[in-house]
């Protein structure tokens, strides 16, 4: 990999971004590069969670490359910016909507923009004690137009959101918790291995529960709750017919540990 490192612990795949010269700021070749490493990490069936990161202390990432050609010139291209970015989005996954698998985000410095863009597509987020995260783009004459606008009223209150939203304001790790926009603060040094901590007990669910739970929350979110409890969500009914739906009370009654298989 050219722009990020991938590292694969057993049932965990490490996703680290991987370009510290821009704050780890990405273009569009960087963003053809993540979508081959969440295709693999979709299709792989020992791959259970993914955590995604930043090297360095600094920046979990600045979001788009501003540097590369077609950002640069946004002014002049209109649309044809747009029409650059990569079908499946930032990182190529601020538009990916179909990823069934749990996915961390270690927000290892500032996530701003399309960084904090990146995170709010992850189901989990964590954060080091030093990390500031917000939407600046109003200042720059931009919006956050990567999923930012609509994701972040979906986490946190509606007048927290629009505050952060309209004056591109960071708040700092604590606040963020205190709004519950991050699930753990953590000092710089544990961030890592906390977040390992939070995909150790993911994987000791069984990963068809696991990606089940997760398609029928985000798709229910939208629907009014008796509409969500009866609607169709594939991954429901694979859990249901699976061999991991057995496992689970057997082992359970003969005070063991369950062994998935996944099917």
């Amino acid at each position: 990999m050219e722009f990020c490192r991938v590292e694969r612990e057993g049932h965990l795949l490490v996703v680290t971004l991987d370009r510290p010269q821009v704050r780890n700021a990405l273009h569009r070749a960087a963003s053809d590069e993540l979508d081959r490493v969440w295709t693999q990490y979709e299709t792989d069936p020992e791959l259970r969670v993914a955590i995604l990161t930043g090297t360095g202390d600094r920046s979990f990432s600045a979001g788009y490359d501003m540097r590369e050609p077609s950002a640069a010139t946004a002014e002049q291209q209109g649309p044809a910016f747009l029409a650059h970015r990569h079908p499946r989005g930032l990182g190529a996954l601020t538009l990916r909507y179909d990823m069934s698998k749990p996915l961390i985000a270690a927000v290892n410095g500032v996530a701003l923009g399309g960084g904090l863009e990146l995170a709010l597509a992850c189901d989990v987020i964590i954060a080091a004690e030093h990390a500031r995260l917000g939407l600046p783009e109003p200042r720059v004459g931009l919006m956050a137009a990567a999923g930012g606008v609509h994701r972040l009223p979906r986490h946190v209150p509606l007048k927290v959101a629009m505050g952060m939203i309209l004056t591109g304001r960071p708040v700092s790790a604590a606040e963020a918790a205190r709004i519950g926009l991050v699930n753990e603060v953590v000092p710089a040094g544990d961030l890592l291995a906390t977040a390992e901590r939070w995909a150790r007990e993911m994987s000791e669910c069984s990963p068809l529960a696991v990606q089940a739970s997760k398609q029928a929350a985000l798709q229910g979110l939208g629907r009014p709750v008796a509409e969500a409890m009866v609607a169709h969500y594939p991954l429901v009914q694979k859990l249901f017919t699976s061999e991991d739906v057995v496992e689970g009370p057997r082992a359970f009654a003969e005070k063991r540990k369950p062994v998935w298989r996944g099917r």
